[in-house]
């Protein structure tokens, strides 16, 4: 049941859902203590006595607390009270990247100055050790200054000493089962290893990102499929409608998503830092602030 505005959880007193997902909704906030506006991302009661449900809304906590970066939404703690378990985080104002591409594709300038952004989020991850797995439109906000932030880490899992991590077998909301082993994500938006449940590392969200930076472009996502089956076999065996783009979309930008969305994952982009320089390099040649 959702918490109705008055409810408190310690010092945090509800004011308004703002959200929901698969484990549990989203609220606006006041910590009486501090006398700021906070998110409260509340674990649901059917999942909270799931032992794997709550180590993983343990590990997203941990894996925001070792995050530090402007592009990414600060944790502020991770409290628990009469038996309800909820991370409190920044209130990041402002619509989900969806919602912007909701009413159309985005300009060349503004879809690089956010994609951006989004890559020097990913690399300060990717340095720490930690890979998103689920990002996309709807896990990303943009602030009326042009400010982006990076949400929702809850299938971000830290990497291996390989580099690498396995298909995990953790039942989740966002799974798709497949013959060949358990994935996790958001079907439009995986990579075609992750959608065939292999193994998975940092390049796994540079395809994610191109996904979402071609989205901006067109106002559409490069891969469709009528039922998740179709659209698991548009990602792993199609490609995108190159055509979609706008006309006066540079090649240096179409290079740059060509190698983003390579199937290979060994002829992708092999750092998003490296994405990052690319990206800054066409706006410096374009005269782009």
């Amino acid at each position: 049941m959702a918490l109705t505005p008055g409810t408190r959880l310690s010092p945090y007193e509800i004011t308004a859902q703002i959200g929901q997902g698969g484990m549990g909704e989203v609220y606006r906030a006041i910590d009486t203590n501090l006398k700021r506006q906070v998110a409260l991302k509340v674990l649901r009661a059917a999942r909270s006595n799931d032992a794997r449900r709550l180590a993983r809304f343990q590990r997203e906590a941990e894996l925001l607390a070792a995050l530090n970066h402007p592009s990414i939404a600060d944790i502020f703690g991770l409290e628990k009270a009469d038996g309800t378990l909820a991370l409190v985080m920044e209130l990041v104002e402002g619509p989900t990247l969806a919602d912007r591409i909701a009413e159309g594709a985005l300009a060349l300038d503004e879809a690089q100055s956010i994609a951006r952004q989004i890559a020097e989020a990913l690399e300060a991850a990717h340095e720490q050790g930690i890979i998103h797995r689920d990002l996309k439109p709807a896990n990303i906000k943009v602030r009326d200054d042009g400010t982006v932030k990076v949400l929702d880490f809850g299938l971000a899992k830290a990497l291996e000493p390989t580099g690498a991590i396995s298909p995990s077998v953790t039942p989740s909301p966002t799974i798709t089962m497949t013959t060949a082993g358990t994935i996790l994500g958001t079907t439009a938006y995986m990579s075609p290893e992750q959608a065939r449940g292999v193994t998975v590392d940092r390049r796994t969200d540079i395809w994610a990102f191109g996904v979402v930076l071609f989205e901006m472009l067109t106002g559409s996502r490069p891969f469709a499929g009528e039922t998740v089956t179709d659209l698991i076999a548009a990602v792993v065996t199609r490609e995108p409608d190159w055509n979609a783009l706008p006309p006066s979309t540079p090649a240096s930008v179409r290079r740059l998503l060509g190698r983003c969305l390579k199937k290979d994952p060994k002829a992708r982009w092999q750092a998003i830092g490296d994405v990052r320089i690319e990206i800054e390099e066409i706006r410096i040649s374009s005269g782009a602030p």
